[in-house]
């Protein structure tokens, strides 16, 4: 699958939409958050140590001037929090010299693979799992097994820059699906085996998450969430599927063995938060 501009350009703006509702849930849920526009993407926080916290989108509507940069560092400083920048490789070249000429460093990098939705999709299930919509009953044990799943990750490929807390990686959780993404439950021989959430929005389906508990792994589970995820996505109306994974992951190898295509990779680019002076 190739990706030109326009659709790298569509893809940031529909990964600026989805921070920036998480943020605005956790504001709405009493939390601290804010969402600054800015050069067609979003600066968003969400509380101290939240995954939402970094500016997205960046690249595709023009350059951020100095003055817009100012404030954005100085709304993350004034919490105690570093600037991060998730950089699309196809954005504005510009933008990364003067990122790294304000004393941005580069951190990390995480891929951004994608499908088209075309094909005939069908629903895999391997022998003894069974994957169906959340409901509000069992909220609790997915977002349970969820957060399990992400503290006990797969260690090939490039380790992560960034760990959260079991209690951070809770809310941020309950952030996303009230950001609008739709949750699934996998079982395995009737045991709550995985859990994986999807959003649509812009006819572009996002992979918000998924993670198999430690005791099931090995058996399909991640392979019949992504099916149902996609197959859904479809009859939705969804004419490409987006994942970001990191670099070399697990995670990466799975989807694509699904039929996804590296379409770019960000850049993660950091300054460190001013210490104040006394």
């Amino acid at each position: 699958m190739f990706c030109s501009t326009t659709l790298a350009e569509r893809i940031e703006r529909a990964e600026a939409d989805l921070i920036a509702a998480g943020a605005d849930a956790a504001r709405r849920r009493g939390g601290e958050g804010f969402e600054i526009a800015v050069a067609g993407g979003a600066a968003c926080f969400a509380g101290a140590n939240s995954p939402f916290n970094k500016v997205v989108g960046l690249g595709f509507g023009g350059a951020p001037s100095d003055a817009e940069l100012d404030k954005i560092e100085a709304a993350f400083g004034s919490r105690g929090c570093p600037t991060q920048v998730e950089l699309a490789h196809l954005a504005d070249p510009e933008i990364a010299a003067a990122l790294t000429a304000r004393g941005y460093q580069l951190v990390s990098f995480e891929n951004v693979l994608g499908r088209p939705l075309a094909d005939r999709l069908e629903r895999v299930t391997p022998p003894g799992v069974d994957v169906r919509p959340g409901t509000d009953e069992d909220f609790e044990t997915w977002l349970d097994t969820v957060v399990e799943g992400f503290a006990n990750p797969d260690t090939q490929g490039v380790a992560s820059h960034e760990e959260f807390p079991r209690d951070v990686v809770a809310v941020a959780t309950r952030d996303m699906v009230a950001a609008g993404a739709t949750r699934y439950v996998a079982t395995a021989d009737g045991a709550v085996a995985g859990g994986a959430s999807v959003r649509f929005a812009h006819g572009i389906a996002q992979l918000t998450g998924a993670a198999t508990a430690p005791a099931h792994r090995r058996r399909g589970v991640q392979t019949a969430l992504l099916a149902a995820r996609l197959v859904d996505a479809a009859a939705a109306g969804c004419d490409i599927a987006v994942v970001t994974t990191a670099p070399g992951s697990k995670s990466q190898e799975n989807v694509q063995r699904r039929g996804f295509d590296l379409l770019y990779t960000r850049a993660i680019l950091v300054k460190p938060a001013a210490v104040p002076t006394v």
